[in-house]
Formats: C-alpha cells, structure tokens, sequence
C-alpha cells in the first residue's frame, strides 16, 4: 500500500490539479477569518469551509489518472487497492490543509470566548479546531468516494451530487460536521473548549464505510 500511496501523492503533485481546491480555501480562510476574532468561531469557519474542499480533492486523485493507466494499476496492485490509495492520499491533503490552517487561525485569532472577554486556552481552543476539521476532512472524503467514479460514473451527475451532499452534510442536523462545528460555536458563545470525540468516531466509521463502497464497487466493475 506505501508505494501506492506514494504513486497516488506524486501524480497528485505533478498534476497541479491541487492547486484550485488550496486557493479556493485560501479564500474561504481570508473572506472569513480576521485577526482578532474569537478563536473558536474562526475554527469552526476553517473547519466547515474544508468539507467541500476534502470533497473536490477526491474527485482529483480518483480522476487523474487516464483510464489504461488507471486499469493497468488496477491490474498490478488490485483495483480496490489502487482506488483505496486516491482516496487516502486525498484524505491525507485535506487534514493536512486543515491542520495548517487550524495552526493559522488560532495564531492571528484572539483567545476570548464570543463576548471578548472571557479568556480560553489556546491550546485547547487549537485541538477542538483540529478535531472538527479532521472530522470534516472526513465527511468530505466520505462525500468524494460517494459521488465520483465508480459510484457515479457520470460528470453532469456527480459534479451537482458531490456539491448538494457536501452543502448536506454540513447543515443537516445529526452529521457529525455539523455537530462538531456547532460544538465550537456554542463553545464560543459559552466561552468553553468543546472536545467533540463523538463527531470525530461517527465520521470515522461513516467514512470507512463509504471508502469500503467504493473500493467494492471499484472491485466489481473491474472484473
């Protein structure tokens, strides 16, 4: 699995095809995060724009490949294997997005709760942040592997699909992206470090278990 994940991170790189999806939450983190504001509620903004950002990244390593290089791949090492690695490499790039820019947003932000003047420790103010964003890094993962190829194998499908559920899962009630950045917000408004274990373990599962569809059905219409 190693070499594939390295495969998949270099044909990522070489692509460029990163590039829009990093930009585009680039913008998201400057339009709305300011210096100075209440260190949770800018988390949970960094961690919510991420969802559809992890989404967009799927799609790309899953589509960067040609389909003969794609099916001599699959040939060699498996092609639930190889389809397992895009999504992983894809997963890996958006918690490490979200990690950078959890690292950013608690540096410039102000460690008050919403009213400004309850103090909260910006350590912990830090790890809730990392876990909501890990917790939509996975929902948009789990999002990508549902509404690309070979769940849908039809770009004027998947492309709306994969908008309409990201949009879903973060203002459904009961998706752990939702709980998780809510949790930070209402921790905000309370000026208490939420730890939202439980979103990040629903989305786990829930992510492993799309991941598994995917590569199952990837398996399928291989053979």
């Amino acid at each position: 699995m190693i070499p594939l994940l390295r495969y998949q991170t270099a044909l990522l790189l070489r692509s460029q095809r990163w590039l829009p999806p990093f930009l585009l939450y680039a913008v998201f983190l400057a339009i709305g995060v300011q210096g100075g504001q209440p260190v949770l509620d800018s988390l949970g903004y960094a961690a919510a724009a991420l969802l559809p950002v992890a989404a967009w990244l799927v799609r790309i390593c899953v589509t960067n490949e040609p389909p003969a290089a794609r099916s001599c791949l699959g040939a060699a090492a498996g092609p639930g294997r190889a389809h397992l690695a895009c999504l992983l490499v894809a997963l890996g790039a958006s918690a490490a997005l979200g990690a950078a820019a959890t690292t950013v947003v608690t540096l410039i932000s102000s460690h008050t709760g919403a009213d400004h003047r309850i103090p909260v420790p910006a350590i912990r103010s830090a790890g809730a942040g990392l876990i909501a964003a890990v917790v939509c890094a996975l929902l948009g993962t789990a999002v990508g592997a549902l509404t690309t190829w070979p769940v849908l194998r039809s770009r004027g499908r998947a492309v709306p699909a994969l908008m309409l559920a990201a949009l879903l899962a973060l203002v459904v009630s009961g998706s752990p992206a939702h709980a998780a950045v809510g949790a930070l917000v209402t921790g905000s408004q309370r000026s208490r470090v939420p730890v939202p274990l439980l979103p990040l373990a629903v989305a786990a599962l829930g992510t492993a278990a799309a991941m598994a569809v995917a590569c199952a059905l990837t398996e399928r219409r291989a053979s």
